[in-house]
């Protein structure tokens, strides 16, 4: 049940590439992790540990790093334009522990363990990314942007939701990208806007503002709706950044604070909220795992988690068939398209519903629910 030294390459070093590089290399095959950016891509919201996802980082030998680095969110409250709390939901209450079965850790924190589980065994490459794929009989040959040519046995794309191997291999994004007709921005700053360990929402029809304060961060999130897709550069930050503040320009609450928090800050994220439909992750000798293959959209909260899962699936699915990328690629995309598809339809009914409502009636009745899907 070892691979021999045969040699995959892994595009992306997030949580998919991170998580497919460890378990790869487990199975004994010789690891080569290429990313288009110069380290790894710290920054973002927290990542939900919970379910499988608990048993899995358990068998990587880095629960007890998680834990000891959790999170621990004690209260949601809903604000209205004059600042008061409409309603609260206390998740634990003071001085309670928080539960031993769902853990929230920092992205950075998460991605940094990640890599050093993984650094020593693999070849990192950053800086570079897949420019083309030649499949032959045997192999699969790999042309890297900066010129190089390398083969390789099998090829992962765990390049997130604007995939370049997936566009590569399986055609460009448009045929799998579903728009669920939101846009979102995250900025993190490096102060506590509001109490640690509290998370305030401000809703007006079609659009939200939250913070998320923890430890000495505040998280920034616009979100709003648009039943049509916008056209901008993924690649001009400051044309996106005035999106926000075009959209959000005179909402109320603290939103003219916060603009001014997301205009000065370097740390910065904007997209559209999207899911990612295949009916196959694989073809031939490649491979999609996270959010390249199934992305759920943000507003599920899984990404992360997902990605992990992901690649422990296709791992298992690659030991039990004794490596035969055939069989193990069948297996991976009947097993785990249900619990996929579970997750995709829940981001969709309830996750999107939650995030940004579109009426007054739909806010408040929100707001009144006993739960929450946040």
């Amino acid at each position: 049940m070892r691979a021999n030294g045969k040699k995959v390459l892994i595009s992306g070093a997030s949580f998919a590439g991170l998580s497919t590089a460890f378990w790869m290399s487990r199975l004994g095959y010789e690891v080569t992790v290429v990313e288009v950016a110069r380290g790894l891509r710290v920054g973002g919201t927290a990542v939900d540990i919970k379910g499988n996802t608990v048993d899995i980082v358990r068998r990587m030998g880095l629960f007890e790093q998680i834990r000891a680095n959790r999170l621990s969110l004690r209260r949601w409250d809903m604000k209205n334009e004059r600042d008061v709390t409409e309603r609260s939901m206390v998740l634990r209450e003071e001085g309670e522990a928080p539960s031993d079965d769902e853990f929230e850790i920092e992205r950075t924190v998460l991605l940094n363990m990640l890599f050093d589980a993984v650094k020593d065994p693999i070849e990192v490459i950053f800086d570079d990314s897949v420019a083309a794929l030649r499949e032959t009989r045997d192999s699969i040959e790999a042309t890297f942007a900066r010129g190089a040519r390398r083969t390789f046995d099998l090829v992962f794309g765990c390049d997130g939701v604007h995939s370049a191997v997936r566009r590569l291999w399986f055609g460009d994004e448009a045929r799998y990208m579903y728009f669920l007709e939101q846009y979102f921005s995250i900025t993190i700053v490096d102060k506590l806007l509001i109490e640690r360990d509290t998370a305030q929402m401000f809703n007006v029809p079609g659009k939200a503002v939250m913070l998320n304060a923890y430890k000495n961060n505040t998280d920034i999130i616009f979100a709003f709706a648009s039943d049509k897709e916008l056209s901008y550069d993924r690649r001009d930050e400051e044309a996106q950044r005035r999106i926000i503040a075009d959209q959000f320009a005179g909402t109320g609450w603290r939103t003219a604070e916060l603009l001014e928090e997301v205009r000065g800050s370097k740390n910065f994220y904007f997209d559209k909220l999207c899911q990612i439909r295949m009916p196959s992750w694989t073809r031939g000798r490649v491979a999609l795992v996270g959010d390249a293959a199934y992305c759920a959209s943000p507003a599920a909260g899984m990404g992360g988690s997902l990605a992990i899962d992901g690649a422990a699936a296709l791992a298992d699915a690659m030991r039990e068939h004794d490596c035969d990328f055939e069989l193990a690629f069948r297996a991976y995309n009947e097993r785990f398209r249900p619990f996929i598809e579970q997750v995709q339809a829940e981001a969709v009914r309830t996750g999107l519903e939650s995030l940004v409502p579109r009426t007054e009636e739909a806010i408040r009745a929100r707001n009144a629910r006993t739960h929450s899907s946040f």
